[in-house]
């Protein structure tokens, strides 16, 4: 992907990984993903926001240099330091030795480990902090555990747009950038609520007071790090609608129990009947339903297990221990 022009003086200088099939080991990426990163320009100075994956680097610096030299970086913000976002860091510097690094006080903490490195020029950003590179001053809003305890937000005024790292992001490669140009737009909505449920969904209360720190900024481009950009024109609305609607918590007139099992001969399955038949003389108006994991989407049923009054989970065994889509229906839980 080569750069391409956000807003006057704001390009985004990411890579496209459209075969990514898996993220983080347990997260499906049936569309790709991109490593979003955008250059700041102003009258003065220049700043990075966000790096990206280390294997891309060569990438990243052929579309860095499209749109200026790298020796005219001064800044290199970090909204957050997992390594699709500062991968490339320590080898950027090695370019740039000059420049600061700029990200919160646990991202401060944080870096020195993934780079291993201590001699890093670092400045710590807090809430209203600014950097100003003459005419274009970012500035930072603290966005903990949105979703580690380092994100924070970089807000530029002058344009109304904000890099919210992966807050309203989605493993979705479109090599446009642009959510006005998406060409299987179900196919992104997809991808978008299954990012939000593996990444978002265990922070729900840090959402809703993301949600409200972004409309606070009252921001017409939301720039994510990974898939395209979002504007006012677009689907910025719709998706902030989802993730209100996603993490409000669920108001149910009668108690929804499921009942999440596996069965190698059908004994758990019998175990997990009797037990809703005896919810249900004590609840009779209660949803209570049975769900064989091996039959259903396990990101679906943690979403169901998340939002429910109570649950219940069976398992046989094997040496002793849980079956696997169990486990990993637990590891689902908030």
């Amino acid at each position: 992907m080569a750069a391409i022009e956000v807003c006057k003086g704001i390009h985004s200088v990411g890579v496209l990984n459209p075969n990514m099939r898996v993220f983080d080991v347990v997260m499906k990426t049936e569309y790709g993903t991109s490593y979003n990163s955008y250059l700041v320009e102003g009258d003065h100075k220049k700043a990075l926001i966000e790096t990206v994956h280390h294997r891309y680097f060569n990438q990243y610096i052929q579309n860095i240099e499209q749109v200026c030299p790298l020796n005219e970086i001064d800044y290199v913000v970090l909204n957050h330091n997992e390594p699709d976002h500062s991968g490339s860091l320590a080898m950027l510097m090695e370019k740039i030795p000059n420049a600061t690094v700029v990200l919160s006080q646990a991202g401060s903490v944080y870096i020195k480990n993934i780079t291993n490195r201590t001699d890093l020029k670092v400045q710590v950003a807090k809430s209203g902090d600014v950097i100003d590179l003459g005419g274009k001053p970012p500035s930072f809003v603290s966005a903990p555990f949105l979703h580690w305890p380092d994100s924070m937000f970089t807000y530029v005024k002058e344009d109304k747009l904000v890099f919210t790292c992966d807050f309203l992001g989605s493993h979705y490669c479109e090599p446009t950038m642009h959510d006005q140009e998406i060409t299987y737009l179900e196919k992104y909505k997809f991808a978008f609520k299954g990012y939000y449920d593996a990444i978002f969904g265990p922070f729900k209360p840090y959402v809703i007071a993301g949600l409200e720190k972004l409309d606070a900024l009252d921001a017409d481009i939301v720039c994510p790090s990974h898939g395209p950009i979002l504007t006012g024109g677009g689907l910025l609305d719709y998706t902030k609608e989802m993730y209100k609607a996603w993490s409000t918590p669920a108001e149910h007139s009668e108690k929804v129990i499921p009942l999440f099992f596996c069965t190698a001969y059908g004994n758990t399955e019998q175990v997990a009947a009797a037990i809703r038949d005896g919810i249900l003389e004590v609840l009779p108006g209660a949803k209570c339903e049975l769900y064989d994991l091996i039959d259903h989407d396990l990101g679906e049923m943690g979403a169901l297990l998340n939002s429910s009054d109570a649950f219940c989970i069976g398992t046989p065994t094997i040496n002793r221990d849980a079956v696997p889509p169990v486990m990993m229906l637990l590891a689902h839980v908030d």
